[in-house]
């Protein structure tokens, strides 16, 4: 009996190609910091439209991310036989599902979706600093991938994911309900730039032998599988110490412990993961337990506030 073709690259149905192009899993990086920032202004005010508008936002902003980096590194990704879930891109331009000029138009238009909601912020809500922090980070990631930077090939490209996902994002989630950022209580930030530098590095390990092929010039390239880990531990270690000991508001010791204890877990196992190399198991296993390092706070503290 003769057995069925198997699928061509660039066929089958459009919305498939889009949803793997999009990337929906990667939300969890920007809705949470997102949300955590709200949270932090509920005492401001609260309006579901504001929520709605942050969130749509968030949508539109990682979307342009992933569309957008799909297209810079569209070389790299065609060396990467070491990607996961985490890493290496959709590979919807590697495997012809889309093409770079259908994803570099719907990048730009997710970019004008993003600014257009820091308008509407603004007008119709009185919030306009979400604007310009909006903007701000539209061109974090032009400076990560493009030129004249593109600092994801010079090097440092992992600290201006922090600087978005650790800073930029609660900012925007803050002053979107609050109209101002007088009120926010900076002792969570250094937390949240320590959580989103380690996950940053982690989920870029996995691409290490592609990226050196490619010239660029990530953390682990520069310094190692080995040394980028022990990294990301320190990272760890760190992150653990300032959701301990930095008094937040409205939350006692027992109930930044919370969190904590997971945390910790997940620091533990990782430290059973020695000598993971791109493309094995036990790397995967590391990333995915660094992710959740990363978003467990993120999503206890949210609730925490959200709840207080």
């Amino acid at each position: 009996m003769p057995q069925p073709a198997a699928p061509t690259p660039g066929h089958g149905p459009a919305w498939r190609a889009w949803v793997q192009a999009a990337r929906l899993p990667s939300q969890m990086y920007i809705f949470w910091p997102l949300l955590l920032g709200q949270s932090l202004a509920m005492g401001e005010g609260f309006s579901w439209e504001v929520v709605l508008a942050c969130h749509f936002y968030g949508l539109v902003s990682q979307l342009y991310i992933v569309f957008a980096n799909d297209v810079a590194d569209m070389a790299t990704d065609r060396r990467n036989f070491t990607f996961t879930l985490f890493s290496g891109g959709s590979r919807v331009l590697v495997d012809g599902l889309l093409t770079r000029r259908q994803l570099g138009m719907a990048a730009v238009l997710c970019a004008a979706l993003s600014a257009l909601t820091g308008v509407f912020l603004g007008v119709r809500h009185g919030a306009w600093l979400p604007l310009p922090l909006i903007l701000f980070g539209l061109g974090l990631l032009w400076a990560y991938s493009y030129p004249p930077l593109r600092l994801s090939y010079r090097g440092g490209g992992e600290f201006l994911q922090m600087i978005g996902v650790g800073l930029v994002l609660p900012m925007i989630g803050y002053s979107a309900h609050a109209g101002t950022l007088a009120g926010l209580p900076w002792a969570v930030m250094p937390l949240m730039l320590a959580l989103s530098l380690s996950c940053a590095l982690a989920t870029a390990l996995p691409d290490e032998p592609s990226d050196r092929a490619d010239g660029k010039g990530t953390h682990a390239v520069r310094f190692g599988i080995a040394g980028s880990r022990r990294f990301i531990l320190r990272l760890n270690t760190l992150a653990l110490i300032l959701l301990v000991l930095v008094p937040l508001p409205g939350l006692g010791l027992s109930a930044r412990a919370l969190p904590a204890l997971p945390c910790l877990a997940l620091w533990l196992s990782c430290l059973r993961l020695n000598d993971v190399r791109p493309g094995e198991r036990g790397m995967l296993l590391f990333v995915t337990a660094q992710v959740a390092f990363s978003l467990t706070p993120m999503i206890g503290l949210a609730i925490l506030f959200l709840a207080s």
